[in-house]
């Protein structure tokens, strides 16, 4: 590298809000599982204080040594619902109640894996951890939950996502007191993968080793600064630039990810090069979109927009590494995104918009507001939508949603730190109970033959 590129990589951390947005230890909890939940419990303790007992450390003296910004440090675990199962138990919320004491003895951020896998149905252990969700997200603290619903392969479980629906509303009445913060932690799936490192939705995958390191790594903000540079230039040069700014963030990430699985003592596992926006000024997604040439995000071109960043993140990022995976393009979460935030409330973003970005980008209908007295039905179908695109289109969508008690449309919710601030937007108010009470699975699409 010669000192131009080095001087213009200190600027993108610098100035241009550049930074490894988590280190995510993935850690397998296949051998925790015994009849006896508290001893099954105690296993999951050990294990995970035994492999991640240095994760805190070595992210801290990785960012001193790099001068790297590591904001978030954070723990996947087997589906709890898979190790769970194995017990007597008929109520899995002390499982959660362990996590959220391991994360905090830790310093972690966050730890995800309290999740399900019902995509083509249900077992015991899947029904008693789903019923637990809501008094799970109540008393903890940093205990993420996922269920994936459909997949490609096998269709939509009908009768899982009619179930989310009233998980979620139960989750938002018992954590009403913090505006249905409980829902933030909550995500639903089609597709869901198995090297994930973002919250909430990550787990560590059955297929997965027993313990690796993943990185997230971020720059909406290093993104937008490199568009300004070709104001009015065609879109083969603006992809370009997008490839070879993801190329420089997705390096960078790599050798920190790394060195850090080195220190660490554990395989390397992937780089997510997801453009995963904050709260904070110069690091949103919306932004971006607008310097293509949009008035405000969220008017007609958007999508086309957002399907040409998520496409050249993912090739930028693939020249770089061999070892991408994750979600790995853009992500659109409302409350997270100050530039998203904005074109709600100028009335320039709907729904039924950020419905249609989610076709082209990395996840979906994520950390939406929308009005306390939302029906479970109404959250249901729009989780089955989202579904429906992810089946067909052969991608990960997801949907987290948060009917904040008492609000209505035009109130806003005040999350803090990296959730932001939501403002409640308008849901459809005509009925789709007896869509959702139809129940059973909407079957796989024919392309999902591939042998």
């Amino acid at each position: 590298m010669n000192i131009n590129q080095i001087m213009e990589t200190v600027k993108m951390l610098d100035h241009e809000k550049l930074d490894i947005r988590t280190l995510t230890m993935g850690i397998s909890l296949l051998d925790c599982c015994d009849f006896d939940g508290k001893k099954s419990r105690q296993r999951i303790y050990d294990k995970i204080m035994k492999n991640a007992g240095n994760l805190v450390k070595v992210g801290e003296d990785l960012e001193l040594e790099y001068g790297v910004p590591i904001i978030n440090k954070r723990i996947s675990v087997t589906p709890i619902s898979l190790i769970a199962g194995a017990s007597r138990d008929e109520n899995y919320v002390e499982y959660a109640i362990m996590l959220d004491k391991i994360a905090m003895e830790l310093g972690i951020n966050f730890i995800g894996g309290f999740s399900a896998l019902i995509q083509k149905g249900y077992t015991t252990g899947d029904h008693r951890l789903i019923s637990s969700i809501p008094e799970a997200m109540r008393v903890t603290e940093r205990v993420c939950s996922s269920v994936c619903v459909a997949s490609s392969k096998v269709g939509i479980n009908m009768d899982g996502v009619r179930e989310m629906g009233q998980i979620i509303k139960e989750a938002a009445r018992l954590t009403a007191d913090r505006d249905g913060l409980g829902c933030a932690k909550i995500v639903v799936f089609a597709n869901a993968v198995e090297d994930n490192p973002f919250m909430a939705g990550a787990f560590h995958g059955v297929s997965e080793p027993e313990c690796t390191l993943n990185v997230g790594i971020s720059g909406p903000g290093t993104v937008k600064v490199a568009l300004e540079k070709v104001r009015g230039e065609d879109f083969g040069v603006v992809a370009e630039v997008i490839k070879k700014t993801a190329f420089k963030i997705t390096r960078m990430g790599q050798l920190v990810g790394m060195e850090a699985a080195k220190r660490l003592n554990v395989p390397f596992g992937i780089v997510d090069l997801s453009l995963a926006p904050t709260p904070a000024i110069g690091d949103s997604v919306a932004r971006i979109l607008e310097e293509m040439g949009l008035e405000v995000c969220g008017t007609h071109g958007t999508t086309a927009a957002l399907a040409m960043l998520n496409d050249a993140v993912k090739k930028g990022g693939i020249m770089a590494s061999g070892s991408v995976g994750g979600l790995s393009g853009a992500f659109i979460p409302v409350s997270e995104d100050e530039g998203m935030i904005e074109a709600v409330e100028k009335g320039a973003l709907n729904i039924e918009k950020l419905e249609a970005m989610t076709c082209v980008c990395s996840v979906g209908l994520d950390m939406i507001a929308i009005p306390g007295d939302t029906p479970a039905e109404t959250i249901s179908a729009i989780i089955a939508d989202e579904c429906a695109i992810g089946m067909i289109n052969n991608k990960t969508t997801a949907t987290r949603l948060i009917p904040a008690p008492g609000k209505k449309v035009g109130d806003s919710v005040e999350f803090g730190g990296l959730l932001g601030r939501a403002p409640v937007m308008k849901v459809s108010e005509f009925s789709s109970v007896d869509f959702i009470n139809r129940g059973g699975r909407i079957p796989a699409p024919i392309h999902s033959f591939k042998n």
